[in-house]
């Protein structure tokens, strides 16, 4: 670097016996401003050392400060984290920073078996295979990560709270999930709840109607996380419709225009309400039977076999539901529903609409 500044001597110590002595002397200025006091500063993240005054880079440094950094100020009277290990998980309380022994050798393995019957409680156990559950179940149905961090911050909060005690691991994991995918606009149904889970659908209705009571009372306190995609108030939200069912369904029959398919579905969803032949009936039918006309009114048609496997109905429930939509097509099939400069299409399909 000795062309990127220049230094001046003012004098000159000779060292004795070849040992080594700084130079105090030396002087380091910048050879563009030449200022003296030169105006220099260290910027440690990068490692330079620039002239203030033009921002000339004149020298590399080294960082010699502690490594063992801290953020007193972001913590909340919580021990300061340190810059050294993993970040500390929010779902696990304790001290989270443990050393693991690996599984070499017979006699590593005996003593890593009985570290982590010394160091890990009970709690944390039952924690963390909840939380390894969730994640799994989640991952299947590619709900997420949203999903999977609000369903194992529900179940925090029951274990915290003690709540829905003589209830199984099984069915309040399979309620949590529940709950979350209603939450973040992902709903699913107490039959695909129960397909994913094995909890029978009874006990994931009860799990979810007292988890439901716990969480509007526990809504306002300050428990609620919110880094979670879980609201601070929590909202109860009605039963899954129709329409909601259509996006998901939609997108799982690989039309080569689902977006179009879903909308015009969409919206015989929540006209089929008005419909007194399918008041009752399930909104899993519903939503079958809707998108079985959307996909001949838009020109992509499918068989009611092939919407029976996406929705889990049997073929003949999709063809009743259908029956009564498509008696009731005049009613649904208006233009104040599909507009013709955004639909026109779908209004010309009209008469090629199956009657069954």
């Amino acid at each position: 670097m000795a062309g990127a500044f220049a230094a001046f001597e003012n004098g000159s110590n000779t060292a004795k016996d070849g040992e080594f002595r700084e130079d105090l002397n030396r002087i380091l200025i910048c050879p563009d401003c030449k200022e003296e006091p030169p105006n220099l500063i260290e910027e440690y993240s990068s490692g330079d050392m620039v002239c203030a005054t033009c921002g000339l880079v004149l020298d590399r440094i080294i960082d010699t400060r502690s490594e063992w950094r801290t953020f007193s100020g972001d913590d909340n009277g919580n021990d300061d984290p340190s810059r050294v290990g993993d970040a500390p998980n929010l779902m696990i309380d304790g001290d989270q920073l443990q050393t693991a022994i690996a599984f070499d050798g017979k006699g590593a393995k005996n003593l890593a078996h009985l570290q982590n019957k010394v160091n890990q409680d009970k709690g944390t156990k039952v924690l963390l295979q909840a939380y390894r559950d969730i994640q799994a179940l989640t991952d299947s149905i590619n709900a997420g990560t949203q999903v999977a961090n609000t369903a194992k911050h529900i179940f925090k909060m029951v274990d915290d709270n003690k709540a829905l005690k003589g209830k199984s691991q099984e069915a309040i994991v399979a309620g949590c999930i529940f709950i979350a995918c209603r939450q973040t606009n992902v709903p699913r149904t107490f039959r695909e709840v129960y397909g994913l889970t094995k909890v029978s659908k009874k006990e994931i209705g009860r799990v979810f109607k007292q988890l439901e009571a716990f969480l509007q009372k526990m809504g306002g306190e300050d428990k609620v996380a919110k880094a979670t995609g879980y609201s601070q108030q929590y909202q109860a939200k009605g039963s899954t419709t129709a329409d909601e069912l259509c996006i998901r369904y939609c997108s799982n029959l690989q039309f080569r225009n689902p977006v179009r398919v879903e909308n015009v579905a969409r919206r015989l969803a929540e006209k089929s309400s008005e419909v007194s032949d399918l008041a009752g009936r399930s909104p899993l039918s519903v939503a079958a039977a809707c998108i079985y006309m959307a996909s001949h009114l838009v020109g992509e048609p499918r068989s009611t076999k092939q919407i029976s496997v996406v929705s889990s109905v049997s073929d003949g429930t999709v063809k009743t539901a259908y029956r009564y939509l498509y008696a009731a097509k005049d009613t649904i099939l208006t233009k104040e529903v599909f507009s013709e400069e955004t639909f026109g299409e779908i209004m010309a399909n009209i008469d090629k609409v199956p009657v069954n």
